[in-house]
């Protein structure tokens, strides 16, 4: 069974690391903190709906502090530059 979330409760905040900031010049993808409840499906969807844009995949990992990750790659007609700017991360 799966409990609607509300998208503010899916993605939590977005990760400003080095590598975080590579991905996102060179693979037009930003990564943030998810609710480790959300699975990939759930958290494009979050994603598309908070921020207005399409979602082209999205890819999960537990880091070592045990937070879930996603790095979300957006499709081609959207630039991660210019909506991580818009939300303060550059």
């Amino acid at each position: 069974m799966v409990i609607a979330m509300d998208p503010t409760e899916i993605i939590i905040r977005p990760v400003s690391s080095e590598s975080a900031l590579d991905r996102l010049e060179r693979e037009n993808k930003l990564t943030f903190i998810v609710s480790g409840k959300a699975n990939k499906k759930t958290i494009k969807e979050a994603f598309e709906k908070l921020y207005g844009v399409k979602v082209k995949s999205v890819n999960t990992c537990i880091t070592t502090s045990g937070e879930k990750k996603a790095i979300i790659r957006l499709e081609k007609e959207y630039s991660a530059s210019e909506l991580a700017t818009k939300i303060g991360l550059l």
